[in-house]
């Protein structure tokens, strides 16, 4: 069976029992862990399913808008946000700051320019950003990368995460409440919190529309 055909399987194997496991669709198929692994994480980053520990739910596409439809939703004020969380950009010398993926995170960017610091970030485009103004380091976090946000998450990022100490990270998020930060997607949440943990101090970056979320 190609991969491709395995592949479309999977996702009427979702769609009709809402999650589906690794060594279940290994089992099915008869081809290796691995080998089911590789073809969700390919579905992952087409959008098409939600990566979870040991297997894959539906994709939650309809509740988590992608970053091309939130870069263009409430750009004014989400550039007010930046702007003001540009105040708590650390200063000395080489200070480290964390920028977690988003849409209001892509904005603090040009706040970045002409500043002696090191940016780690888990965001592809927030890496692109930072290196296009001329940030002078840069470094990529590693892990999966999500369709939906081009953000790399997971275990390798979370493991990552605890191996660093920055100044200050500037994290992003789906909503707030009193109970805190919230996003749909279990392992962004982990990587979320790990940043959190992570960082001398947290600023988080969410425009009204987030509130009650």
């Amino acid at each position: 069976m190609y991969a491709e055909e395995r592949q479309q399987q999977i996702l009427q194997a979702i769609e009709q029992d809402g999650r589906v496991s690794v060594s279940a669709l290994a089992r099915r198929f008869e081809v290796a862990t691995e080998t089911i692994r590789r073809d969700l994480d390919a579905l992952s980053l087409a959008g098409l399913l939600t990566r979870v520990h040991g297997g894959a739910i539906p994709s939650r596409s309809g509740d988590e808008p992608d970053l091309p439809t939130r870069l263009s939703t409430n750009t004014a004020a989400k550039r007010r946000i930046a702007r003001a969380a540009a105040a708590y950009l650390p200063a000395g010398s080489d200070p480290t700051i964390l920028l977690d993926a988003g849409s209001t995170t892509i904005e603090l960017i040009p706040h970045l320019q002409g500043r002696n610091l090191r940016v780690v970030t888990n965001s592809l485009p927030v890496a692109e950003s930072a290196l296009a103004m001329n940030v002078p380091a840069v470094d990529m976090l590693p892990g999966r990368v999500r369709g939906l946000t081009r953000a790399a998450v997971g275990v390798d990022t979370v493991h990552a995460l605890a191996r660093i100490h920055p100044d200050v990270a500037f994290i992003g998020c789906n909503g707030m409440g009193p109970a805190g930060i919230t996003t749909p997607d279990p392992d962004e949440a982990a990587t979320k919190s790990a940043m959190m943990e992570a960082a001398s101090r947290r600023i988080i970056l969410a425009d009204s529309s987030k509130a009650g979320q």
